[in-house]
This record gives C-alpha cells, structure tokens and sequence, in this order.
C-alpha cells in the first residue's frame, strides 16, 4: 500500500518537513525562555540552516538512526532537481539539507508523530550539545 509520502517528489516533501522540524524548534526555543523576536530568529538558525541540517543528517546516517524507509526519503529529497540555488551554502550542503527535510515531511505524511518527536528531540540536542562544546 502507497502513501503520500510514496507519491511525492523530494522537494514537495522537504516543503512539509521544513515547517515540521522548525515547529520543534521554535517550541524548544519558546520553552528555554527565549521570546524576543530578533533572538528567536538569531537562535533558531543554529538549528535549522542549511549547514546544520547536513551535519545532523550526516551524524544519523554515521550512528545508523535511520530506518531503510527514511533512508530512501532522504536520497529522494537529497538528488531531487531543485530549481531555487542555495543561498549562503554550497549545493552538496543544500541538498543535504533538503533531504533531511524530505524525512520529516515523508514522516509526517505517514502519521510518523513518535518517529518525528524522537528524531527532533535528538537533532536539538545535538545542537545544544555542540553548542556548549563551542563548536559552530
């Protein structure tokens, strides 16, 4: 049986995810206390560019956290022929980045909410992680 997920290309793909991944993120940030609207947007970068969404694609690819299914969506999103150019990154991190969106949104499609909140959860505190390291 064929989802939504299985119907629709990358990009259309990583356009749902990116909404569904920053809405962790800015809860994360509202929950930390974290309300003025120009920090809010200064904070949230560190979690949702380009650069960041490569490197923590890449770390679950390395530690094996990903599924086959998700695996697959990935490299969906990832070869997908985007017509937009990556703005302040180069191609290979963009298309990274547009594959790690294309598992959330192929996740969400298939009703994956425990699946998207553990993949979530685990991306932020990665970051938070490499942020009190001081690494950027």
């Amino acid at each position: 049986m064929s989802s939504l997920a299985d119907q629709l290309n990358g990009i259309a793909l990583a356009y749902l995810g990116d909404g569904v991944y920053e809405v962790f993120v800015r809860e994360h940030l509202l929950a930390k206390g974290v309300t003025r609207p120009n920090q809010l947007q200064k904070q949230a970068v560190a979690f949702v560019s380009a650069k960041s969404q490569a490197k923590l694609i890449q770390k679950l690819q390395d530690e094996e956290r990903l599924t086959e299914r998700e695996l697959l969506f990935y490299h969906r999103g990832r070869n997908a022929k985007s017509y937009t150019k990556a703005k302040h990154t180069d191609v290979i991190t963009y298309r990274m980045s547009t594959g790690f969106e294309a598992v959330f949104g192929s996740l969400k499609l298939d009703g994956q909410e425990q699946r998207i909140n553990e993949l979530a959860q685990w991306c932020i505190a990665e970051i938070e992680k490499e942020h009190a390291d001081g690494i950027s």
